[in-house]
């Protein structure tokens, strides 16, 4: 990636009481770049998440801003600079529309009432830039699809214009086509410029979106990776800590199989 970073940490740490979460972790990412952060349960992914998103702040080290210092020591500094963090969760109220939980905390007025009509013109206006198709926007969100209520959660975030957007498990627990959808939405982000970190244990889709893997290992960097040109064994081998995993060892097997059926 060229240009300089949206994002840049260097030798972040964390603590909390006797375990050290994250420590001397560097992270760069770049406008236009989908950065896919990994690792196996407990490596800190999740502490590396909410320091960005200005949950925990840094103990020590150093975060950058298109370049210069910042610090965050709660979730409004971060959303005031342009980041934009779509937990795992969502936070969508099911029992109210698309049209409100896009605007929730955003509503707009006229005459010191809400303006239904102008949310639903602007929030058909959000969507259809981003090219999310929902059918009946007045429909509960409790009674979307997984995929549809992913996709809206990531809209209401773009409500700020975020410079960069952190997705947290997006495609956890949904099926093949929801999972395209919500995939295709991160292309589009990318295409729209913006910096997006997709946190993700799913492989297949972190080597069908991301252009680079930064992989964290027991809180600590163990490896960032270009997805062209790196395999799945070698990303999965900086997770694991060990170049012998279930990967390797079955392409091993099938190796094995081969030759066998060869002679």
């Amino acid at each position: 990636m060229t240009g300089s970073p949206v994002l840049e940490l260097r030798s972040v740490c964390r603590r909390f009481g006797a375990v050290q979460a994250l420590d001397q972790v560097d992270l760069t990412v770049h406008a236009g770049e989908v950065l896919a952060l990994v690792g196996d349960n407990g490596a800190g992914k999740s502490t590396l998440v909410k320091t960005i998103a200005g949950v925990h702040p840094v103990d020590t080290g150093t975060i950058h801003w298109h370049g210069r210092p910042v610090r965050l020591t709660r979730p409004q500094d971060a959303t005031a600079l342009g980041i934009a963090t779509v937990y795992q969760d969502l936070a969508l109220c099911d029992n109210l529309d698309v049209v409100a939980n896009l605007h929730l905390g955003r509503e707009r007025l006229r005459h010191a009432l809400l303006d239904d009509v102008a949310m639903e013109q602007h929030a058909r206006r959000l969507l259809d830039t981003l090219a999310i198709r929902i059918p009946d926007l007045r429909a509960p969100v409790g009674a979307l699809s997984g995929g549809q209520r992913q996709v809206v959660a990531i809209a209401r975030a773009m409500l700020g214009e975020p410079s960069l957007v952190i997705l947290d498990e997006p495609t956890a627990a949904l099926g093949v086509e929801q999972t395209a959808q919500v995939l295709d939405l991160v292309e589009r982000l990318r295409e729209r410029g913006l910096a997006v970190v997709i946190v993700s244990h799913n492989m297949a889709d972190v080597t069908a979106v991301a252009d680079t893997v930064a992989v964290l290992r027991l809180g600590r960097n163990n490896g960032v990776f270009p997805v062209e040109g790196t395999t799945q064994e070698q990303i999965v081998a900086a997770i694991t800590g060990a170049t012998d995993n279930a990967h390797t060892r079955r392409r091993a097997r099938r190796a094995g199989s081969g030759e066998e059926e060869a002679a």
